[in-house]
């Protein structure tokens, strides 16, 4: 495949860096972001000794900001070019009961999770569709495609990114450009950590035991590896005829 210019945000672990890294070792260049610039800039050096010979750039931003945004997009479009494939990754979450969810809760989970991915779809489009080629692909979560109790900000964040790949997919089928959304299960990253040092802390079991629970959850009795992930992402930037899709990664939780 031609070598591209390649943006992946929220890169810095887990899911990102995989991705970052897995484009890398295609033979792309690729840029990092994340809020952080410790952490991304440790990240694309680890991803550049990784791949060397391949343009690897780190880039601190806040997707929450616009301003990032566009300043973002400069950046790595002066140093590398116009973005051809852009992995919207970026994303956190959060639970609590529905009616203890306070507005600055809900807010944040749509702002980070659809909102910031829709400002980087908007703002990559116009040099895909100049191009006549392009791919974006979003990393939802299973949870856009089934309800689930206690994150229903997240739940609604996530679906609403799902109906924003299947929208933009729609409009631009003929232009070369194909957008698709990737949902993971439970991936054995610092962000599902942070969902079992929550789960230790609520039910008073232990972190083992915790973490044991949610990879039951799954069909394959385990957590999914961020590589795996990331192979899925490479699957929609190399295969064209994919698009407007919801790929699920979650060891068969949710089978469509």
């Amino acid at each position: 495949m031609t070598a591209r210019v390649c943006l992946v945000t929220g890169a810095s672990r887990g899911i990102g860096k995989a991705v970052a890294e897995r484009l890398a070792a295609a033979g792309h260049d690729v840029a990092l972001t994340a809020r952080s610039r410790e952490g991304v800039e440790a990240a694309a050096a680890d991803v550049k000794e990784r791949n060397s010979g391949r343009a690897v750039l780190g880039v601190v931003a806040d997707l929450t900001v616009p301003a990032d945004v566009e300043r973002m997009f400069t950046e790595v479009e002066r140093a590398l070019g116009p973005v051809e494939v852009l992995v919207a990754n970026a994303g956190s979450g959060s639970a609590a009961p529905l009616v203890e969810t306070t507005d600055e809760q809900w807010q944040h989970m749509i702002e980070l999770n659809l909102t910031a991915p829709f400002r980087c779809v908007r703002r990559a489009l116009p040099a895909m569709l100049d191009a006549g080629w392009g791919r974006i692909v979003v990393v939802a979560s299973v949870v856009a495609k089934r309800g689930e109790s206690l994150v229903s900000a997240y739940t609604a964040s996530k679906h609403g990114v799902l109906g924003l790949v299947r929208a933009a997919a729609a409009e631009y089928a003929r232009e070369g450009v194909t957008v698709n959304a990737i949902c993971p299960g439970y991936v054995d990253t610092p962000m599902t950590a942070e969902t079992v040092a929550s789960i230790s802390a609520r039910s008073g079991r232990g972190l083992a035991e915790a973490r044991q629970a949610l990879a039951r959850r799954q069909p394959i009795g385990r957590l999914v590896d961020p590589g795996e992930v990331a192979e899925a992402v490479h699957f929609c930037v190399v295969n064209g005829a994919v698009n407007g899709q919801g790929i699920n990664v979650d060891g068969g939780a949710v089978q469509s």
